[in-house]
């Protein structure tokens, strides 16, 4: 049973362990088989940080587990930069080994939605797993169409709450002057049009989780009221002095870097501190490679209806296309080229030029997402406004105010473009006009 096969690297285990690691189908791995272990749990207490990496290729495993002194933090931060999963503090204790494991184990359920291929992909889903088991507040930070929502929905199915509803609002597509009632909810004639009491977001998600994404582009009043929500754990309807007390867990999403916007002012910083609590970092994918064929032949999976339920892959070419590619857009814009390619592909073997993507990195400012933009009058729209935020350098108070428009309407049009797989702030950051 190769499969559940253990290797500890210049270390000892006491047998009490071993018979514990037994009982729940562990066993160590035979020093004669062909095939690398299961998990691999390499001491490297004694090592030099220049030694690090060496000693980690030199015992591979599917998984790879780092075992060092409490005071080894220097350690522990270069061996996750060279993909361990995981560390454990000597003296192994028995129960951390064990919960170790079996979160382990967990990553390979065939009802796992997350792809983590990348080695940096399953460290994420370690510590999504880690913060599944508390009750802290998560904040989750990203480009656009990294993945934020799939992973705030994968720790709550892997809470205590998972049996709870989970409830996202998108904080930037509803309009300001009626996101404050579908937050909180309002009584009946709490303001023109309230014809009956109505429960908000908060209230739906009692006893769950709540998601409050694209958190950066609430606005400041509400900030102060959201704030004094999380801090009393109770929320009042518009109109009704009448508290109701809440039992919630929250994890909030963001695209933009908020302790920036706290310098800028556009973002308090008690509420800040008040999320950043566990804060857990998704990267592009063109940092996580390795992820970039799994996740696309899922999308073939998930959505080969459109070839008509026949057999179809991608070819060669395609394949290294799509490794090539820079994918500004993320996994959205993956999601996107994949269902395009299934409509426009020939034969069975997808082909690189069906993919429509850019072929070089040089032209990837002008492909699919800008290019694409002049397609129709709402990419054209789409395409002013970039132009106009980068005029602006990236301000957007700026940029609306030379649209005509409200910042807050502006904000809205960001998250359409974001929506069709166009990322605002790699284009910015590539002009050189990063907001």
């Amino acid at each position: 049973m190769n499969g559940s096969s253990l290797r500890f690297v210049d270390t000892q285990i006491a047998q009490s362990s071993l018979s514990l690691l037994a009982e729940q189908g562990f066993h160590l791995w035979d020093t004669t088989a062909d095939k690398t272990p299961w998990l691999s749990l390499v001491n490297l207490s004694l090592s030099q940080p220049n030694d690090v990496e060496t000693q980690l290729q030199r015992y591979p495993g599917k998984h790879q587990i780092a075992l060092l002194e409490p005071e080894q933090t220097e350690l522990a931060s270069i061996a996750m930069q060279c993909g361990v999963q995981d560390y454990l503090l000597l003296p192994i204790d028995e129960n951390q080994l064990c919960s170790l494991l079996q979160r382990l184990r967990r990553l390979e359920l065939p009802n796992n939605e997350l792809i983590c291929a990348a080695p940096v992909s399953r460290q994420l889903l370690m510590l999504a797993h880690r913060a599944a088991m508390t009750e802290a507040t998560v904040l989750l930070t990203g480009e656009s169409g990294t993945g934020k929502e799939p992973l705030a929905r994968y720790i709550h199915r892997h809470s205590n709450r998972a049996d709870q509803p989970f409830i996202a609002i998108n904080c930037a597509a509803i309009p300001e002057s009626i996101l404050e009632s579908i937050l909180f909810g309002h009584v009946k004639g709490a303001f023109t049009g309230a014809s009956n009491d109505q429960a908000g977001k908060f209230e739906l998600a009692n006893n769950g989780t709540l998601l409050l994404d694209e958190i950066g582009e609430m606005p400041l009043l509400l900030q102060a009221k959201l704030l004094r929500v999380l801090q009393e754990r109770e929320v009042e309807r518009l109109g009704s002095h009448k508290s109701i007390s809440l039992n919630i867990r929250v994890i909030a999403a963001t695209n933009k870097d908020l302790r920036q916007a706290v310098k800028d002012g556009s973002f308090r910083q008690d509420l800040f501190y008040r999320l950043d609590v566990l804060p857990i970092k998704i990267l592009p994918l063109r940092q996580r490679r390795e992820d970039i064929l799994p996740i696309a032949e899922h999308f073939l999976q998930r959505y080969k209806m459109l070839a008509a339920d026949q057999p179809c892959y991608f070819s060669e070419p395609a394949r290294n296309l799509l490794l090539s590619h820079d994918w500004p857009g993320n996994v959205r814009e993956l999601e996107n080229t994949i269902q395009r390619a299934l409509v426009m592909r020939r034969g069975q073997a997808i082909q690189a030029e069906e993919l429509g993507l850019a072929s070089t990195a040089s032209e990837q400012l002008n492909s699919p997402n800008e290019l694409g933009l002049k397609a129709s009058k709402r990419h054209a729209e789409f395409q002013y406004i970039i132009d106009t935020l980068k005029r602006n350098n990236g301000q957007r108070n700026r940029t609306a105010e030379a649209l005509g428009m409200t910042t807050r309407a502006l904000r809205y049009k960001l998250v359409q473009m974001r929506e069709q797989g166009i990322d605002i702030d790699h284009i910015l950051s590539q002009s050189g006009h990063a907001a």
